[in-house]
């Protein structure tokens, strides 16, 4: 696998809690050396080091403040500062505005604010937000779930994976995944919801995005607790006719 371009591994992908065999949504992708972890949801952190150190990740991105995607910063910001790991520079973190103060509101137990910039360099996304790391390219736009979030994607070697982060259908996510290697989508949702409420994609929605997107392989994640994996991939799959896998945790997927 190290010789892959450019890689996905899933570290969880529970929602709206943890199981005992699934962590919350997190995932790490590589190329070569560069790590990137993409979301940190509860019980990622502990999977994370089954591949890679804390103090080996390159950066953090965070699709949005929702705890089943972003509640292992708290305990990475301990493990970064008051633990074994020594840092080099504080670990660059890209999320949604307001993050560091998101954070600092949940670790400050005093008068003093906790000092986030220590553990964390962060970076506010935007529609449009675009950052190299290492061999890795990310472009990240905004979708729709109610609060600010983002989709990515990422690119490197000439491969892409793009993923969803949790978004109702919407047209920057399509734009976003046209014509990449793989979509990493969510289907939360057992039933579409009225127009108006709806904030996450159905399995049908998934498979439908990865249609319009043209994506070259869909990997359906973050799958409700109404649903089994099965379930969800049976239904994007009559929705898509490329190849459709689930975000197994645990899974090394080669992107391309």
């Amino acid at each position: 696998m190290a010789s892959d371009p450019l890689r996905l591994t899933v570290l969880g992908c529970a929602t709206p809690y943890a199981s005992v065999d699934n962590a919350c949504s997190g995932y790490l992708v590589s190329s070569g050396g560069t790590h990137v972890w993409v979301d940190a949801g509860s019980g990622t952190l502990a999977q994370l080091q089954r591949h890679v150190g804390l103090d080996e990740v390159d950066a953090i991105w965070i699709s949005h403040l929702h705890a089943d995607h972003s509640a292992d910063l708290l305990t990475a910001y301990y493990a970064a500062l008051f633990a074994d790991i020594r840092l080099a520079a504080p670990i660059p973190l890209y999320g949604p505005p307001g993050i560091a103060d998101r954070l600092a509101h949940f670790l400050t137990n005093g008068a003093t604010r906790s000092p986030v910039e220590r553990a964390f360099a962060v970076h506010e996304l935007a529609d449009g937000h675009q950052a190299r790391v290492g061999a890795l390219t990310m472009t990240s736009r905004a979708v729709a779930h109610g609060i600010p979030a983002f989709a990515v994607r990422i690119e490197a070697g000439g491969r892409s994976l793009v993923y969803s982060g949790d978004t109702a259908p919407c047209a920057n996510l399509t734009e976003l995944a046209e014509g990449c290697d793989v979509l990493l989508c969510e289907a939360e949702s057992a039933q579409a919801p009225a127009e108006d409420e709806q904030v996450h994609h159905t399995p049908e929605d998934t498979g439908d995005t990865a249609s319009a997107a043209r994506a070259g392989r869909l990997i359906v994640t973050h799958v409700g607790r109404f649903l089994t994996p099965d379930q969800a991939v049976a239904r994007a799959s009559a929705r898509f006719d490329g190849p459709v896998d689930y975000a197994a945790p645990g899974t090394t997927f080669p992107v391309g």
